[in-house]
């Protein structure tokens, strides 16, 4: 199954925006995804706007409404028809540069 990632970025990137485009560099190593950064200055977390990670189009949603967790990407993969047999691992993968921001924070 073909999977585009879109990252929506403040320029510099911030926290979020820096933990988005990590996540997509994952899901490009795992699932050979399609991956690309767009630069905007329009607010609209989760949606249109900065910081949001689209997959197919659609923007992924925080289970707590404020960060994407390893688990809301993995869930919108299995939502999109992903094969959970190519998911092995991949959550594990999410969590290091979610671990990485969190020790900088």
């Amino acid at each position: 199954m073909s999977m585009h990632v879109r990252v929506v970025s403040q320029h510099p990137p911030g926290g979020r925006c820096s933990l988005y485009a990590a996540y997509a560099e994952v899901l490009a190593a795992h699932l050979d995804t399609r991956t690309e950064v767009v630069v905007t200055t329009e607010r609209d977390a989760h949606g249109s706007g900065f910081p949001s990670l689209l997959l197919n189009g659609v923007p992924v949603q925080p289970a707590d409404g404020v960060i994407l967790m390893p688990v809301d990407v993995c869930a919108m993969l299995v939502a999109a028809g992903q094969d959970e047999a190519k998911l092995a691992g991949l959550a594990e993968a999410l969590e290091v540069p979610l671990q990485r921001m969190m020790e900088g924070a």
